[in-house]
């Protein structure tokens, strides 16, 4: 029974250590540092002990019959609340440890002269949990409800400045994240109302292409609507396109730290979201593939067009993470195109994703370094700050080199797996014929953006990196005082968490048999992979030729659109025209204007309209009949009190008060009195704030029968 109740300890240990950092915080600052760092530390020695333990039997051929030996949480009140544990899980809860053990090291340094650090710990711990809570949930209802969680939790990084750049992108990635989880919400009731379950395992058939078992026909369009509801709200998450615009938005603002998080690990949340209907619900259909691949290919192509022409170092990183998660979504679409060969998209794309989270750990961290001195993100601004400043250059240096795809690095890979899988269904449409989609015109074109928006990677990458330290500010004051920085521009803790971190990507790239193919083999049935094993010549020619092509188109847009037109008389030009913004052209304006307006305009009408027909009705069907004793004012009750009250006043003016008589009819006083309570009743009972006491209580009152 004790280990059912061990993965809900890595859910509530976060929470539980944000509402203890939080109290004693408000009194000892120092003592709250190192309770967050002993939570944060505790459970990543927690997930690597794990992962010690059971990796090797995730590992083992016979995969399928350990996936149930440890361990499943029983539901609550038979409401779906539970966890479970396999390889991919395993995986990413000592990535997110990880990840967070690093944010929080880092932060001590970098809140140093922030204000509403006690909050900012409190919501960094909170978000912890909601995040476990999202990996490690065994079905969509808990999926949906820490998937909420984290949202709220999460806000209050974006918003932590509490400027109105930051308030305005923090309104943005609320609304995007309840939009998205109005859609889950929807997505969940088709679901369970066509499966009568929300486990992932009623659908889980492997190796079998869109085998529906019992569902009937006219299930599938509906099955099909709640994936699409569910694609919304994982998607809006993700930063897939169109719903991408909190992205661009919400780094620039955000702390370092917390962009790192926001980043490597939320946006994944979402991506895993995609991964359990693509593995469990649409297993093997090519029609959800082809969508998935179609958005992909928009996201990552869009994403890098975005990174290039931004002249803001957090900007460029943000509009880089959707880039990446275009790849990624690539990824996933190749899964159910590629049916029972399947296997090297799953690994490139759990790969990919362990590799994005780090990769933008030491990216954003490394930006926080530089905004942490001088506080400046511009390019033009921060030019020359990392001339004389060795680790900090070995350490963005690797994160760049990772993320571009640079062979012995992790980053190639990943990339080198989700590329042989696009040529490995090129070729199956040559065998195959016309029959399949998309077809092989489509699939060159899908290679060929590939690897475009590789070297776009690798392009403003490379913008990044010769701004910071290889160009000298144009101010030779301002580049003085940077080279004097050098050696007092981050502690020891700091230091040796980003070094760590980025030495990470050259080992797991230079020795992947030893490090990245043992985490796929353990993570990759998850996904339901075709072949348990896979042997890749990942420093084979061919492998090489693609990472060259890509690094030499990269090569060619640095040196014709950053340097030939970007970068003109010593600063950089923003390329992209700040009138072209969907959030502005088209989701503000649609939401805060046209649906309103609309939405009024047809109120209004049935309004009136009913109006009109309750008039017809009461004067026609519903017409008063005449009450013979119909009372002027008041109620019956109001009435009888009334005449009773009258009636000993005029007692009492015959007998005690003849002198000076009462002239006072409590029938007219009592009748106002009862009309202008019914009036204040109106008024509470059609407030916002009633309202919103009554969803409180009733909320509160749902949660605890939830529980009970």
């Amino acid at each position: 029974m004790g280990q059912d109740y061990l993965l809900l300890g890595f859910v509530l240990y976060p929470l539980i250590g944000a509402v203890i950092g939080y109290m004693v915080g408000r009194r000892h600052k120092k003592a709250r540092d190192y309770i967050v760092l002993f939570v944060t530390g505790s459970e990543f020695l927690a997930c690597l002990l794990l992962l010690c333990l059971f990796g090797p039997v995730y590992r083992a051929p016979s995969w399928e019959n350990s996936v149930g030996l440890f361990c499943r949480l029983e539901q609550f009140a038979g409401l779906g609340i539970g966890f479970t544990l396999d390889g991919f899980r395993l995986l990413y809860m000592v990535v997110i440890s990880f990840m967070w053990l690093v944010s929080s090291l880092v932060s001590m340094e970098y809140f140093t002269k922030y204000r509403n650090r006690n909050r900012y710990y409190l919501f960094l711990l909170l978000t912890y949990g909601a995040v476990m809570g999202v990996f490690l949930a065994e079905d969509l209802y808990t999926v949906f409800l820490f998937f909420e969680m984290l949202s709220f939790t999460s806000y209050a990084w974006v918003a932590h400045d509490e400027k109105a750049d930051s308030l305005r992108a923090a309104g943005t990635y609320l609304g995007i994240a309840v939009i998205g989880g109005l859609f889950m919400l929807m997505g969940l009731f088709l679901y369970v109302d066509c499966i009568g379950s929300a486990q992932f395992s009623m659908l889980a058939n492997p190796y079998i292409s869109m085998d529906w078992g019992a569902v009937v026909q006219a299930d599938k369009e509906r099955l099909w609507m709640a994936g699409l509801c569910f694609l919304v709200g994982f998607g809006a998450k993700a930063g897939a396109f169109p719903l991408h615009v909190w992205l661009p938005k919400a780094h620039p603002v955000a702390p370092a730290p917390a962009s790192a998080l926001l980043s490597g690990v939320l946006t994944k949340c979402g991506i895993f979201g995609i991964l359990i209907l693509t593995c469990y619900l649409f297993a093997g259909d090519t029609a959800w593939g082809t969508l998935l691949l179609f958005l992909g290919v928009v996201t990552m192509f869009g994403g890098a067009l975005l990174a290039l022409a931004s002249v803001d170092l957090k900007r460029t990183l943000a509009c880089s993470s959707m880039s990446q998660i275009g790849f990624i979504l690539i990824g996933v679409g190749m899964m159910p195109l590629l049916q029972t060969e399947n296997t090297m998209a799953v690994r490139g794309t759990i790969l990919y994703m362990m590799n994005h989270s780090l990769f933008k750990l030491v990216l954003f961290l490394a930006a926080g370094v530089v905004f942490m001195n001088i506080h400046q993100l511009h390019l033009n601004d921060i030019c020359g700050f990392g001339r004389k400043k060795p680790l900090l250059h070995l350490i963005f240096l690797s994160g760049a080199l990772g993320i571009s795809g640079i062979p012995l690095w992790s980053g190639y890979i990943s990339k080198t797996l989700l590329h042989e899988s696009i040529v490995e269904y090129m070729h199956t449409l040559q065998t195959a014929g016309s029959g399949v989609m998309p077809g092989y015109a489509d699939m060159q074109a899908v290679e060929w953006l590939f690897l475009i928006s590789g070297g776009m990677t690798f392009a403003y990458m490379l913008k990044l990196y010769i701004c910071l330290f290889i160009r000298k500010n144009q101010d030779s004051k301002v580049q003085a005082s940077y080279d004097g920085m050098a050696g007092h521009y981050m502690n020891r803790k700091s230091a040796a968490a980003l070094t760590f971190s980025a030495l990470l990507l050259p080992v797991m790239g230079s020795w992947p048999q030893y490090t990245m193919e043992p985490l796929a083999d353990m993570a990759q049935t998850f996904c339901n992979p075709w072949a348990a094993k896979l042997s890749v010549p990942y420093f084979a020619l061919t492998n090489l030729k693609g990472a060259a092509i890509t690094l030499g188109i990269g090569a060619v847009l640095y040196l014709v659109i950053i340097e030939g037109l970007m970068h003109r008389k010593g600063r950089y030009h923003n390329l992209w025209p700040t009138v072209v913004d969907l959030e502005n052209l088209v989701y503000r304006p649609v939401l805060l204007t046209g649906l309103p307006v609309l939405l009024g305009c047809i109120c209004r009408i049935l309004d009136r309209l009913a109006d009109y027909g309750i008039v017809l009705l009461r004067k026609t069907i519903y017409r008063d009949s005449p009450i013979p004793h119909e009372l002027g004012e008041g109620t019956v009750v109001t009435h009888a009190a009334g005449v009773l009250l009258d009636d000993g006043v005029a007692f009492l003016n015959r007998t005690v008060c003849r002198k000076k008589p009462i002239q006072i009819s409590f029938e007219h006083r009592l009748a106002a009195v009862r009309e202008m309570l019914e009036e204040n009743n109106v008024i509470i009972a059609r407030s916002l704030s009633f309202g919103l006491l009554m969803f409180g209580i009733g909320l509160v009152l749902t949660l605890i029968y939830m529980l009970w």
